[in-house]
């Protein structure tokens, strides 16, 4: 077993087995079904590239070997940083077949992320394209390879330079190594197949090890509450790292149906509904900041988007005005609501509840056995219709996050379950509303952010006494970051300074604050901590005398 992870406790695996919910195979087991049993159907598109399950089978064998001949194994760890493209996709199954274990890493993620998730989990590879806009990945991965003795390995996607190995040659390279190879290979259904990443409240984000058995199982019971079939078509747009398009349903989900799914690497509206109307997709992925742009742009009517059936929302709470609007730009369209997290629990809102709980709620669980508590500050559970923390036990939610157990022993309970840090209410219905959340998190169109993090870093700087981050409201992200500071006598700072001065520290962009109001001093709770609640009330209500003000000065 690998160091540092936490596996079920063998009751509950038994249990979990013995109710169908794990099957004790490999991703790489349950896959090789899939695509020996849906052949010559599509199952991936890539701009002019389509790929069969035959294809895929056959390209991800052929990696499989090759990464093998270079040296990695089972259990090795790999963080990609790649965009959504069909090498991504290759990567993904390849190592599976290894039993390799990549690190859900985004392709906007910079030094200070990828170095965190090498040394977090003694990653042997990074896999990297060239370019990623106006960024070059080498440099970073040279700084990261001289401070991390375990990282031996570097995949480009694009054309190799000394030390690294090009991707696009390891998946078109025939094999040397026979079939044999890979069918030796033992790849326990219990041990992690990836790790996910969390929101990372104490700025490191936590790595979540999802397990062959239980993420299997995350993918298809999500599968069947999306009323997805073989002839759906997928639009992934969303980062495919990302739990939602990876897993709920998303690639996985689609593939265990034999359906097709169509790669995109970006979010322009036109492009997006162009792909729609040519490929007749049926399910899109969004956030509600994504959805919130699609339905306003001007060249919507311009295409036929009368194939979609089902839009997943997830990240964020959407308002309803937003479905509304959906649902009047393309008719029969139901847009599901969807609460989950990458530590596991997901709940769905079904097309058959009731008009008003689908615009009021954000689902309800979507297997049985999972355990939901609703707990007070005393860790006791709340009355029906109260708020309470979210606390989550069941057969796709972790035990345990990867090598920390002082913070899992405050993140779990004794008997197991989870604490999230979502204060949720239950709706009569049986469904949960979302009313916020403990975690210090800023959530910017589904991407959460650490205030933590990144209060830490501005502490850094020369002109900066103190500071506090927190949410502040957006029409189109949803939240957006504000930095409240206290500065040194005698210092100035504005917003462009700061950006500039977080760059320097390499963080992924969407990190940064986007606006800064600098502060005499902050009101304090009856603790003497600061209250980042207050300070939140007071940016809202300055933001909304701001609209205020704009609207009357512009009638």
């Amino acid at each position: 077993m690998l160091q540092g992870f936490v596996p079920f406790p063998p009751a509950f695996a038994q249990q979990y087995r013995e109710k169908g919910y794990w099957k004790d195979q490999s991703l790489a087991q349950e896959f090789g079904e899939v695509f020996r049993k849906f052949g010559d159907r599509v199952a991936l598109v890539d701009g002019e590239q389509q790929f069969t399950y035959t294809d895929l089978d056959r390209l991800t064998t052929n990696l499989a070997l090759n990464l093998w001949d270079l040296g990695i194994r089972p259990l090795d760890r790999i963080v990609p940083t790649l965009p959504n493209v069909h090498e991504f996709v290759i990567l993904y199954f390849a190592l599976q077949k290894l039993g390799a274990i990549p690190i859900a890493a985004l392709v906007t993620h910079r030094y200070a992320e990828i170095s965190q998730f090498v040394n977090l989990s003694g990653a042997t590879t990074c896999v990297y394209p060239e370019t990623s806009g106006d960024f070059t990945f080498a440099p970073v991965i040279d700084r990261v390879q001289a401070e991390n003795a375990s990282l031996k390995f570097r995949l480009v996607l694009g054309k190799a330079g000394p030390g690294e190995h090009s991707l696009r040659e390891l998946i078109d390279r025939p094999a040397t190594l026979p079939l044999s190879t890979l069918k030796d290979i033992h790849i326990d259904p219990t041990d992690p197949c990836i790790f996910q990443l969390s929101g990372g409240t104490t700025g490191i984000p936590k790595l979540i090890p999802r397990t062959n058995n239980d993420y299997a199982y995350n993918s298809k019971v999500a599968a069947e509450v999306t009323d997805l079939d073989a002839e759906s078509v997928l639009l992934l747009v969303l980062p495919i790292a990302h739990n939602l398009p990876l897993a709920c349903p998303g690639i996985q989900g689609f593939f265990f149906k034999g359906a097709k799914v169509v790669l995109h690497h970006n979010t322009r509206p036109t492009e997006m509904f162009a792909l729609i109307q040519k490929h007749r997709v049926s399910h899109l992925k969004v956030v509600p900041a994504l959805l919130i742009r699609l339905i306003n742009d001007p060249s919507a009517t311009d295409y036929d988007l009368s194939s979609l059936k089902l839009i997943q929302s997830g990240g964020q709470r959407m308002q309803p005005e937003v479905r509304a609007k959906t649902r009047r730009l393309i008719p029969g369209v139901f847009v599901q609501e969807n609460f989950g997290m990458s530590e596991g629990t997901l709940m769905f809102v079904r097309s058959t509840d009731p008009e008003e709980v689908k615009l009021e709620t954000c689902g309800r669980p979507v297997c049985p056995d999972d355990e939901v508590l609703l707990l007070d500050e005393d860790g006791q559970p709340v009355a029906d219709g109260e708020v309470g923390e979210l606390t989550v036990r069941g057969p796709y939610t972790l035990r345990g996050y990867f090598g920390v157990p002082e913070y899992n022993a405050r993140q779990f309970t004794p008997d197991g379950f989870y604490r999230s840090g979502d204060l949720m209410r239950k709706h009569p219905s049986g469904n949960y509303i979302v009313e916020g959340r403990k975690k210090d998190l800023i959530n910017r169109g589904g991407e959460k952010i650490s205030a933590e993090e990144v209060e830490n870093l501005i502490l850094m700087h020369a002109a900066v006494q103190n500071v506090a981050c927190v949410p502040m409201p957006d029409e189109k992200m949803g939240e957006k970051m504000c930095a409240f500071v206290i500065l040194k006598k005698g210092h100035d700072l504005n917003l462009g300074e700061l950006s500039a001065f977080l760059m320097s520290k390499e963080i992924a962009k969407f990190k940064f604050p986007e606006r800064l109001e600098v502060l005499p001093d902050f009101p304090v709770s009856t603790f003497g901590k600061v209250s980042k609640k207050a300070l939140g009330e007071w940016i809202t209500q300055k933001i909304e005398t701001e609209h205020a003000a704009r609207s009357t000065a512009s009638h």
